[in-house]
């Protein structure tokens, strides 16, 4: 990658903010570092007393029909991720890039962002890489990043929302809260996505700046934004709830509530995949005595949903920035070869 591509990548991570946006910045990441510690204390105290032969032995007996069954539902949640790219591209104007593109900026920059923990800076790098060889300049991957982050959350939000509504108890395991004032909250949440909703139906939204202007979704692909956001989510928390032994008696409810929290906790916390924060939520919400054969059920998710995705993501940016970087030595070489023959 060259010294400009970089220069256009940093620019593309660092444009005009509102003002208070670095004191705002700065709390997210105090807010991020407060979350991690927190976890990560839960965590090793959850994580006393385990038998971490019984927990391998959970996962050798795991009927395989249920991993490949969690792997197909893997598979869907990151399928419905590439929509995220695809509605985002319709809401600038650039119905012209195919969905193929949209589809290889979406798969690379999700697990390999979030694998190591740095979103807002790798994100929009490899989307660059990717949208820059068809025409979109910084502005248009900056815009991209924030409608892809605006599905994101409304789907997860709204998810929560309901989550909070059918399973109050589990989410008061990790809140403290009384379930009633979870549902209070889970109310809120989704009136707040019912008003958005309604705002952008009524007329045509706009907002950033002169510099940075930010086109919003009409009111019907906010609704699109929403069904496809629940639906990713909803695929990955289904992997999760397969995976986990019938013995433990635990709902589809519960384990959607608490693996909403737990990937938004993730996301807050800043840490590579999540990891501790994700975790330490999933055994606080839906441990009981028994955490051995959850343990192994969170272990299979994460090699499944975290690690081969990572893998394949990985693989996959360097086969095309390796095939491009080739096909650039050859253009050069003929262009060289065509100035001889001439002189």
């Amino acid at each position: 990658m060259s010294v400009p591509d970089w220069m256009h990548i940093l620019k593309a991570t660092v444009l005009p903010k509102p003002p208070g946006g670095a004191r705002l910045k700065g709390l997210g990441i105090l807010i991020g570092v407060v979350i991690a510690a927190a976890a990560i204390f839960a965590l090793m105290h959850t994580l006393k007393n385990i038998d971490y032969n019984e927990v391998f032995a959970v996962v050798r007996r795991t009927n395989t029909s249920l991993i490949v069954l969690a792997a197909m539902l893997v598979t869907t949640s990151y399928l419905s991720l590439t929509l995220y790219d695809l509605l985002a591209l319709r809401t600038i104007g650039r119905a012209d890039v195919p969905y193929r593109i949209a589809a290889l900026a979406s798969f690379t920059s999700y697990p390999i962002s979030h694998g190591v923990g740095a979103v807002s800076l790798v994100s929009p790098a490899i989307r660059y890489r990717i949208y820059s060889c068809n025409g979109l300049g910084v502005i248009d991957v900056a815009n991209i990043c924030f409608l892809t982050g605006l599905t994101f959350w409304l789907g997860n939000l709204t998810a929560l929302g309901f989550g909070l509504l059918y399973a109050p108890n589990a989410i008061s395991v990790i809140d403290y809260l009384p379930p009633q004032v979870n549902r209070w909250v889970a109310a809120a949440l989704l009136l707040a996505v019912v008003g958005f909703l309604v705002w952008s139906w009524l007329s045509p939204r706009s907002i950033g700046t002169r510099r940075w202007p930010v086109r919003l979704p009409s009111g019907p692909m906010v609704l699109l934004q929403i069904v496809i956001g629940i639906f990713d989510m909803g695929a990955a928390a289904l992997a999760m709830y397969v995976l986990i032994p019938p013995e433990l008696h635990i709902g589809i409810f519960p384990v959607t509530a608490v693996f909403i929290a737990a990937t938004l906790l993730g996301f807050a916390s800043h840490s590579p995949a999540g990891i501790g924060v994700f975790d330490a939520t999933i055994l606080i919400g839906l441990g009981g005595d028994d955490k051995e054969p959850l343990i192994a059920a969170l272990l299979m998710f994460r090699v499944l949903y975290h690690f081969l995705p990572f893998v394949l993501a990985l693989g996959l940016f360097g086969a095309v920035e390796g095939w491009r970087s080739l096909r650039a030595r050859r253009s050069l070489a003929s262009a060289r070869r065509d100035l001889t023959s001439v002189s």
